[in-house]
């Protein structure tokens, strides 16, 4: 059985949430602000269990943060727990992609008064916030960018949505950060049933073309900005101070997942991440 307290616990939040858009969005952004999005058992050689026993011990219980299709299952348990109605969905992921990919990316879509929203607690590149599903919708993020949605895209299909976004590159993890409306991530409101997320989950941290095995990955939304480490790139923005370095010595990564991420590996699985040579 979900233990909704020990969740409101991790996530930082006092009390339950109102059963409204404005409780969805505050579930969400305290989820992001606590649970860091990352791979780093992929790259550690471990599988990625995404049952919900199996994924509230590793984000809860142990304190550790996940990529989407944990997270995502996360808050959907969450969700039914504070009964809200909310389902998954499958999406596909255009930041940085050059040909049409693949459905590796997981969202929830929440049904409040008859109107259907967007929640997504397990998006890495930067902060989506909770958006009502209608064509021409827009909405901001605590950091300032803006998100619009748009039906009918050609990277939608028709019948599809996709999910755009236009901000400052530096609250990103470096993807996808041209000027103007970016996109981020295409999908339907198609039925998703277990076994279509076991597929994606087990491409995600299995295919030699996933971003998931082949880059050590870590972010995790500020109040007002976003942290990211990538492989040994760190990036830091809090509202107008920005910070960029290169990790070169392991015991600062270490260091800098457990003091800016909540993450404590030991000095042997850092080593095993093969960053450093």
């Amino acid at each position: 059985m979900f233990d909704l307290d020990a969740y409101l616990a991790r996530i930082d939040l006092p009390a339950r949430p109102t059963r409204d858009a404005a409780g969805l969005s505050r579930v969400q952004h305290a989820h992001r602000l606590t649970i860091p999005f990352e791979n780093l058992d992929v790259r550690l050689g471990r599988a990625i269990a995404i049952d919900g026993a199996s994924v509230a011990a590793k984000l809860v219980t142990a304190r550790r943060g996940g990529y989407c299709f944990e997270q995502n299952r996360l808050l959907l348990d969450a969700l039914a727990a504070l009964d809200f109605s909310a389902r998954p969905l499958l999406a596909r992921v255009w930041l940085g992609a050059t040909a049409t990919p693949p459905l590796t990316h997981t969202l929830s879509l929440v049904t409040i008064d008859g109107q259907q929203w967007i929640a997504d607690a397990g998006f890495g590149g930067s902060y989506a916030p909770v958006m009502p599903l209608a064509d021409g919708a827009q909405g901001e993020a605590p950091d300032g960018a803006r998100f619009l949605l748009v039906r009918d895209d050609a990277r939608a299909g028709e019948g599809g949505w996709l999910l755009l976004r236009d901000g400052d590159p530096t609250t990103t993890d470096g993807r996808g950060a041209g000027p103007g409306w970016q996109p981020q991530y295409s999908f339907t409101t198609a039925e998703v049933h277990d076994s279509d997320l076991a597929m994606g989950n087990h491409w995600s941290m299995s295919a030699p073309a996933s971003r998931f095995t082949t880059v050590t990955v870590t972010s995790i939304i500020l109040p007002r900005g976003f942290a990211s480490l990538t492989d040994r790139q760190y990036r830091r923005r809090a509202s107008e101070t920005i910070a960029e370095a290169e990790i070169t010595d392991p015991r600062v990564y270490r260091m800098r997942l457990s003091m800016m991420f909540g993450i404590d590996l030991s000095a042997a699985e850092v080593a095993a991440l093969g960053l450093f040579g």
